[in-house]
């Protein structure tokens, strides 16, 4: 072969393995995060998960992650924006977030990393069997509002009224009834309260002392985790005593949590996406439910704030920061 035809016939080998290698890139499964908040504790979860199971970003897959930091009025855009790239499937924790998802996604599978009663909210029509397009997840279990005012009400037990935070849009109706119900057997006010951002959380907490509430519940939202930090000040600052549903906020100086790992769970909304990927259906994948409650109290939050935790309540407690 002459020289100049070596030159030709090697020139288009390298085109053609450039083809090739741009069109192996792109069958790459593109995999959609869309996060309420700027936390990195759940995404390096779930990208834990992902290496569990063999996935490699950039090797064998790829991964675009969008964070509405904090503000889930930019949730609608960003899982619009999410949806333009043409995942292979999308991965979210959070009513507001899991909200924008449905209605920017048509057909495309979502995996809920953590959702409260999928089947109340409308994401699926059953837990064994979603029937849609959106599976996970869910923290849905009877009663855990109810210990968890429970388990307050045996630290405070004079709260004057117990303050309910909640967020603006999110639905809490079943969560709701069930505070209502173990509030009206422990025979004390609720007084409910939604803030939009982190900006509102100062003038919650100033509602709460004007109504002379000595006691807290928060409800179960990705900007609470977020905003432990604010929380957790405000909170000792207005010497509130309050439950939260997250370990991660006991952690970051809360009295105490109950509830399930969320880390955890989305770790294993990976395992989803591994089933999804390779051809299962969320129509027919069911919605898992935590079968573990992790009992956290922060001792040292307590005698700040003038609290004894009775011995009976420690016993229980599965972890006890001193």
């Amino acid at each position: 072969m002459r020289r100049r035809d070596l030159l030709v016939a090697l020139a288009g080998a390298a085109t053609a393995w450039r083809r090739s290698a741009r069109a192996q890139q792109r069958a790459m499964p593109l995999i959609a995060y869309l996060r309420p908040t700027t936390s990195e504790v759940h995404t390096g979860a779930f990208r834990r998960g992902l290496r569990e199971l063999g996935y490699v970003e950039g090797q064998n897959i790829t991964l675009e992650v969008r964070s509405a930091e904090g503000d889930n009025r930019r949730l609608p855009a960003l899982a619009a924006e999410l949806v333009a790239l043409k995942p292979d499937v999308i991965v979210t924790n959070g009513e507001p977030a899991i909200r924008a998802a449905k209605e920017a996604a048509g057909t495309i599978p979502i995996v809920m990393a953590v959702v409260g009663d999928a089947v109340a909210l409308g994401y699926a029509r059953s837990l064994s069997h979603p029937g849609g397009n959106l599976t996970g997840l869910s923290i849905l279990a009877t009663d855990v509002l109810g210990k968890r005012l429970q388990m307050l009400h045996e630290i405070v037990a004079d709260p004057g009224c117990v303050a309910v935070l909640g967020v603006v849009g999110v639905n809490y109706d079943n969560s709701s009834r069930e505070l209502d119900a173990a509030a009206k057997a422990l025979g004390v006010p609720l007084l409910p309260i939604t803030v939009a951002d982190v900006n509102d959380l100062a003038t919650g907490f100033a509602e709460m002392t004007t109504q002379h509430c000595r006691a807290l519940v928060v409800m179960s939202d990705p900007l609470f985790v977020f905003a432990s930090r604010q929380l957790t000040e405000l909170a000792s600052q207005h010497r509130i005593a309050a439950s939260y549903d997250n370990r991660l906020i006991v952690e970051a100086g809360g009295l105490m949590s109950y509830g399930p790992d969320t880390t955890d769970m989305v770790r294993r909304s990976a395992t989803y996406v591994d089933k999804i990927l390779k051809g299962e259906k969320p129509a027919d994948l069911p919605i898992e439910q935590p079968t573990r409650f992790v009992l956290a109290i922060n001792l040292k939050t307590a005698e700040a704030l003038g609290l004894a935790v009775p011995p009976s309540l420690l016993a229980r407690a599965d972890e006890v920061i001193e």
